[in-house]
This record gives C-alpha cells, structure tokens and sequence, in this order.
C-alpha cells in the first residue's frame, strides 16, 4: 500500500477483507477480551513471542486497523489510539518521563495541553520552560541536562503560528531528545511532520480525521527513528521492572517506545479507545483528504473577505499574505491551511461574546474540525485558566475569535457573520 497515494490509503490501507470474513467496511469487534488457543499459547501473547490480541484495554481488531492506517498516512512505524487526544498526549509524556525532567514545549499550545504542561505535570515532578517557537534558537536555549523531550504543535491553536519543524527538529537532534509534534491542526493530509524530523506525531482524532463531531479518540504515531540507547532514556536499556525484566530496546529495536505505550502505557494508564469511537473515526479518515482542502478553501476565502470588514480589526490565517506565517506555509502547507481562522473585531471583549453569541450557523461550542461551522471567544473560555500574560503568549487576546470553517455554502457563512456584526452596537456600550 506504500507506493499509493493518500487518498486511496486512507479507503483500504491495513484492511485485509480476506481475514475480516470479506467484509468491505472495518468491521466494529465490541469486545472486551480474547479467547486463547491454550495456556501455552496466551503465555507467548504475554510474552510478546507471537502477535495477537489479550485484552481491548491494550489492543483490538478495529483499533488496530485504525493505528495501521494512521501510521501509514503519516509515514510512521507503529501507533497506538486512545481515548483522546489529551489521553494521547499524556500518555505519551508519562510513558518516556519521570520526576525530575524537563520539557522544552512552544507557547502557543492549545489551552488544555498548556495547563497539563504548566499546572498538572509539575505535581509529578516534571517541569517545562515554554518559548516562543518563531525563533527555532529558543528550544536550544532553553534546553537543560535534564530536557528530555521538545513538545510542539504544528500549527499553534488558536494563534494558528506554523513552526519550522526541520530547524527545531535539530535543536532535538543536537540535544539527543525527541521531537513531538501535535498535528491536529494541519492532519496528515497537508503535513507529515516526520519528513522534516518529528519523532512522534499526535493527533486529536476527535477533529478533522473524524470531522463529525461524534467521536473522541486520539493517536500516538512513532517514526521509528529515535535512538533510546542513547543514555538519556534508561527505561529503554535497562530491564522493565513493569514487564518481567524486558529490555525493550533490546528486544523491540526501532518500536521500542511504541511498544511501550501499548504494554505499559495503555495498560497502566487505561486510556483505550472504544472500538466503536475507532470504527466511527475510520468512517471520517476515509474521506479526509476531500474535506480538508474544502475546509481550507472555505477558510481561505472567509478570512479574506472578513479584512474587508469594518467591524473586523485584524484577520489570522497563514494562507494571508499578509501572515508572518505565509513563507513558512508555503514550505509547509503548500495543500492549503486547514479550517481555523481567528480574527479580532472592535468592542474587545464584550463585542466578541456578542459574536460567537449571535451566529445561527456557526455553533458555540468548544471544538474544531467539525464539517460545521464552529466559533468561540477562548478568552472566556477554553483559555479562562490561563493568566491575561499566559493568554497573550499562546495567542489570545481578549478580542479573539476563532472559527473552525465548515462545508457549508460561503455565502451563508459570510451572511451569518455579517448579521452577528450588526449586533454589536446594539449589545454593546460605546
């Protein structure tokens, strides 16, 4: 299936209709538990001596054709799905960290991701110095002997900045720590951050790869690449005590991380993905690459039209050329953008709330990559928590609006904006 394209890949890669029964679409295996041949053979499963399936905490049928499809897609070794795409961040962090390390991690992060990293984390002893990502010599500077990992997202959320991942892929390389990367934003259908250097790849499988609102789920994708034998990662060398004395790099080689997610990571951590969650997002990674470049072109053309707006105050989309994102979107986005578009508008604060109040086609609520149109003011909301300074430095101000650009007619879209605008200075006081 590697010589065929994305599109086609993501219909039919990883899906033997000959083992499935002949079925043509994946089918859904809603069960918690497996039988086996015999205690001899359930040993060797354990063991990690034969291939097969023990428990859907760990791994099932359904799940596993979607890991195998997402790998693909994104041109990684191996993947695990979980229950979110939070699930996937921490399980991911708490997989390769202990108290004592350190994170070097972008400003611009969702506002969930960047609570986890400056507020939860810190309780279990791993700690994180954010940087502003636009210069890549931050990561570098910022790293410590304890850094063990660089956390980016490759298109900030909401601030929508598109980083340089081949330069801070570098900055990774020099200090011998991995790159991860969430590509929520992006999908793999217009970036695959392993070619320039990433080293994991996540994705909150709740957005555009499902695209339909439905499901959570979230992905863990390896590029195979990292060398955990290098010194800095001795879980990796040394005998698990938490998997009858493996030495999973030994043993798994290139798949040593991603096999430790599995085996330790889901079981100890417990964050599975519903096959039935798994079965639904399949649904929607098939016709990704036809919904996104919709997505992005509907983006493009609103964001266009909203500089034109004499209530709009400025307009965030890296297709702009008006964009500092613009170079960088054309060495990384060259397919188009995505689907989120932030713009600010005159009244600050209250004249936003009045916004993302009063649309009738764009939904308030907190989520993006729907095939609807979504808005919110993340300042009263997804970013509430954070300090006005912490707000700032990921990207939001208080007069932000983010759009998650739907299918929908751009006439319409464009027709509900302007009504919601004109109820401004009615809601307002000047």
């Amino acid at each position: 299936m590697s010589t065929q394209q994305f599109a086609t890949n993501a219909l039919h890669a990883c899906h033997d209709v000959t083992t499935n029964g002949g079925t043509r679409a994946v089918p859904i295996y809603l069960t918690s538990s497996y039988v086996f041949k015999d205690s001899d053979h359930a040993a060797r499963l354990f063991a990690l001596a034969e291939p097969g399936f023990i428990y859907t905490r760990l791994n099932n049928p359904t799940n596993d054709i979607l890991e195998q499809r997402l790998a693909a897609l994104e041109g990684g070794i191996g993947a695990v799905v979980t229950a979110s795409g939070t699930a996937a961040i921490n399980t991911t962090l708490l997989t390769l960290l202990r108290s004592g390390d350190h994170i070097v991690a972008s400003n611009s992060l969702y506002g969930g991701t960047y609570n986890l990293l400056n507020v939860t984390l810190p309780r279990f002893g791993i700690t994180t110095t954010f940087v502003d990502p636009s210069n890549p010599e931050n990561f570098q500077k910022a790293a410590q002997e304890n850094t063990r990992v660089f956390f980016i997202e490759s298109l900030g959320n909401p601030k929508l900045d598109v980083l340089d991942i081949k330069a801070i892929s570098k900055h990774a390389k020099s200090h011998k720590v991995p790159l991860i990367v969430d590509n929520t934003v992006a999908t793999p259908s217009l970036l695959n951050p392993i070619q320039y250097g990433a080293d994991i790849v996540i994705h909150s499988l709740t957005k555009y790869i499902n695209g339909n609102g439905t499901s959570l789920g979230g992905v863990i994708i390896d590029a195979g690449k990292f060398d955990w034998a290098n010194g800095k990662f001795p879980e990796f060398t040394e005998p698990s005590a938490g998997y009858h004395g493996l030495v999973y790099h030994d043993v798994l080689k290139e798949a040593a991380f991603i096999a430790k997610v599995r085996i330790e990571g889901l079981r100890d951590h417990g964050a599975a993905l519903s096959p039935f969650n798994a079965f639904q997002i399949i649904q929607g990674l098939e016709t990704l690459e036809i919904r996104i470049k919709k997505h992005s072109e509907n983006a493009l053309a609103l964001a266009k039209w909203l500089q034109e707006q004499e209530q709009v105050k400025w307009v965030n989309y890296p297709g702009l050329k008006s964009s500092e994102y613009y170079e960088l979107a054309q060495q990384y986005l060259p397919k188009g953008q995505s689907g989120v578009v932030t713009f600010g508008v005159e009244g600050g604060f209250d004249a936003a709330k009045v916004i993302a109040d009063e649309t009738t086609i764009f939904s308030l609520l907190a989520n993006i990559g729907d095939t609807k149109s979504l808005i919110i003011h993340p300042a009263s909301t997804t970013h509430q928590q954070l300090s006005d300074e912490q707000q700032e430095s990921t990207g939001v101000t208080k007069d932000l609006i983010r759009l998650s650009v739907g299918l929908e007619d751009l006439e319409d879209l464009k027709s509900d904006l302007k009504q919601a605008f004109s109820k401004i200075g009615k809601k307002v006081l000047k």
